[in-house]
């Protein structure tokens, strides 16, 4: 059963800085990528992250590239979610999944079932 374990989340000021974590508990990350996905009160769900096996060259949505950085630690089976920079618009729960990464979009890759996600919230 593919299981991610997402936490880091809070309530932050515009401006702010928050650290998200991806741990799988299966003790794997084997899988063609890792993706950040967020859903916003009202919104479908987005994907804005995900980095693939090789690291490279991880994709960003327009909304946060330039502000967020995925990275991953492959020994402890995390990725990673740096947001710098936050805005309103920031405010979702964020998810992490096993995803395919492509150069213009990250999709979910279907595999196991979504967690419990962790709330950002940015306000002033």
């Amino acid at each position: 059963q593919v299981h991610f374990v997402e936490s880091g989340g809070g309530s932050v000021q515009p401006g702010g800085s928050l650290r998200l974590s991806c741990a799988a508990t299966g003790k794997t990350l084997d899988y063609p990528g890792i993706g950040w996905f967020r859903q916003a009160p009202g919104k479908s769900r987005e994907g804005i992250a995900c980095i693939d096996s090789s690291d490279s060259d991880p994709y960003y949505s327009d909304s946060v590239k330039g502000r967020f950085t995925i990275s991953r630690d492959n020994a402890n089976y995390t990725v990673f979610l740096q947001m710098n920079s936050l805005k309103p618009e920031d405010t979702a729960v964020y998810f992490c999944a096993a995803a395919t990464c492509f150069a213009d979009y990250v999709l979910w890759a279907g595999f196991g079932s979504w967690g419990q996600g962790t709330q950002v919230t940015v306000s002033s």
